[in-house]
């Protein structure tokens, strides 16, 4: 049995007047408890270091803006995470704003190793929302606007003794997402999100938050034969509640552990890297099931 024991790292609110080192701190304070209770990876939620700023129309604003950018990873800042990751020996996933020497912003996040070596980085490819200023929206979602889509697809990492995948947010929701790192064996697909609970262009979706964020989660475990790390930032910040459930799920597809508050929280399971071959080798063995031939349409065009 090759077993990798996960933290899911949820975080609570954080105030747009929160600074960089206090959020830090935060989050240390969640890897030693993390390291106290034996994990080998700690996977932090999307834009962990911020607030989620895209609820706002920055353009006149400018300098403030910019600042919820990392120019480099590890930065000023965020080196003394990687510090005490390295100490404890403890490996994370960390999901930030990037703002790259070239101009580029990207949603994105990395895979740091036990030892504080970068083995993986993602920029996030499904982004949510608009592009331009909607007033009349009790809050915005300008994702659009303020980040690039990703341009470098869904790679995998061999780190952890496994086959580490990862993705942001809102490509949990489409099945691709998964199937394009299972193909390529991955073992653990770890996910941040911030998900608020009022959904402005469809409300009455607002009451299956909870239902959809578990539904997509369960099946691309179970259908993928991989472990999925899913954790948010939850709860009410600057007055927009946010969905938390931050969750472990097995590639059976059941929910191993879930977090219980919408506060910072640690969910820890033992994962059981070996479990992916009872799905991979039997019923999704996709050298013996699948028909790619039969599947053109999903590659060659977006819609009807």
């Amino acid at each position: 049995m090759r077993s990798l024991r996960i933290g899911a790292a949820q975080l609570g609110p954080i105030e747009r007047t929160e600074s960089r080192t206090q959020v830090i701190e935060r989050l240390i304070a969640l890897l030693r408890q993390a390291s106290d209770e034996g994990c080998e990876l700690v996977v932090f939620p999307e834009l962990a270091l911020t607030t989620f700023f895209p609820r706002w129309y920055l353009d006149d604003n400018p300098t403030e803006l910019d600042a919820y950018y990392e120019t480099a990873m590890p930065g000023p800042e965020t080196q003394a995470l990687f510090d005490e990751a390295q100490s404890l020996g403890v490996g994370f996933y960390l999901g930030y704003a990037e703002r790259t020497p070239q101009g580029n912003r990207y949603n994105s996040s990395v895979l740091v190793e036990r030892d504080g070596s970068i083995v993986g980085r993602y920029r996030k490819v499904h982004l949510p929302g608009h592009e331009e200023h909607e007033p009349d929206r009790p809050f915005q979602h300008l994702e659009r606007r303020y980040f690039e889509e990703g341009p470098d697809g869904f790679d995998v990492s061999d780190a952890f003794g496994g086959v580490i995948g990862m993705a942001l947010c809102n490509d949990r929701r489409w099945p691709e997402t998964y199937r394009v790192m299972a193909l390529q064996g991955v073992e653990v697909i770890l996910i941040g999100y911030n998900t608020p609970m009022h959904y402005a262009p469809d409300p009455s979706q607002d009451a299956l938050q909870s239902f959809h964020n578990q539904l997509v989660m369960q099946a691309g475990a179970y259908q993928n034969g991989t472990w999925i790390v899913g954790v948010a930032k939850g709860g009410v910040e600057e007055g927009v509640d946010s969905l938390a459930e931050s969750m472990i799920i097995a590639p059976s597809g059941q929910i191993i552990a879930q977090a219980t508050t919408s506060q910072d929280e640690l969910v820890v399971a033992d994962c059981d890297l070996d479990w992916c071959k009872h799905y991979k080798e039997t019923l999704f063995d996709f050298d013996r099931y699948r028909r790619p031939e039969m599947y053109n349409l999903i590659a060659e065009t977006k819609s009807e």
